[in-house]
């Protein structure tokens, strides 16, 4: 069996790369809480590589709430034999993760989930993120839409169409499905996700209201949406928190 696929312990790990597990394992078990997973399916992932084709992964089908920072799966994107082994991941897993980990230069933790204001608004007809206030503005034309939602997600076919759909952006709106979010760290991403729920969050309620919405103007909403990116360190921040947060209720994530 290859060392790639095989489950590794803290002590076999650079130091590096075990804090790349302990953050990606802090956001499986912050997805949990937030209530954004999908009882045992969804994914997430982050590179270790250089190249990007190197990979932690969440093990096929354990529940976001206990996974452990030593659990997580290390893959390779060019591996043909990751899906014949017994510890092999989820098949959409290794169709959607797998793919966009080989072909995505952006995609360095890529978050897969369902979120439920997410989601919903995925399930409209029109899923745009409409800019009604300011966090919604934070996605105004940086979000990708998939109208072509065909079944499960199981082939490299279906991936790397994914993949060219999403483009230089981070986010893709999955209709039908959910959500795909990819940052350069997962502090960036987790940030994204917890904000894309909130502002989905926010619109979905203003439609419920069934009042006519007040809608910004483009050249306002772009001028909200580059504030948001000129506040890099924030997100850092947020992260931190929710670590610290996460320590004092349950530490065992960084096990």
């Amino acid at each position: 069996m290859s060392n790639l696929a095989t489950l590794k312990t803290a002590r076999s790990l650079e130091s590096d790369e075990w804090q790349l597990r302990v953050d990606l394992a802090a956001a499986f078990r912050l997805a949990a809480i937030n209530d954004w997973h999908e009882a045992v399916a969804n994914h997430l992932s982050l590179a270790v590589s250089a190249d990007g084709k190197k990979f932690l992964m969440n093990p096929r089908w354990k529940h976001f709430s206990r996974i452990k920072a030593s659990e997580l799966l290390l893959l390779d994107s060019a591996d043909a034999e990751t899906m014949n082994r017994p510890d092999a991941p989820d098949l959409t897993a290794w169709s959607i993760h797998g793919r966009m980990h080989a072909k995505v230069p952006q995609a360095r933790c890529i978050i897969h989930l369902h979120p439920p204001y997410t989601t919903a608004l995925a399930s409209l007809a029109n899923p745009e993120i409409l800019p009604v206030d300011q966090n919604t503005a934070r996605f105004f034309n940086r979000v990708a839409v998939d109208t072509d939602y065909g079944g499960m997600a199981n082939s490299d076919a279906e991936g790397d169409r994914l993949g060219g759909l999403l483009g230089n952006k981070q986010i893709m709106m999955m209709g039908n499905h959910g959500v795909l979010v990819c940052a350069s760290t997962v502090a960036e991403a987790f940030d994204l996700t917890y904000y894309l729920e909130r502002a989905c969050r926010n619109l979905i309620l203003a439609y419920s209201s069934g009042q006519p919405l007040k809608v910004m103007s483009p050249a306002v909403a772009e001028k909200t949406a580059q504030e948001w990116e000129s506040d890099r360190d924030q997100f850092h921040s947020h992260f931190a928190e929710m670590k610290a947060i996460l320590d004092q209720r349950d530490p065992s994530y960084a096990e």
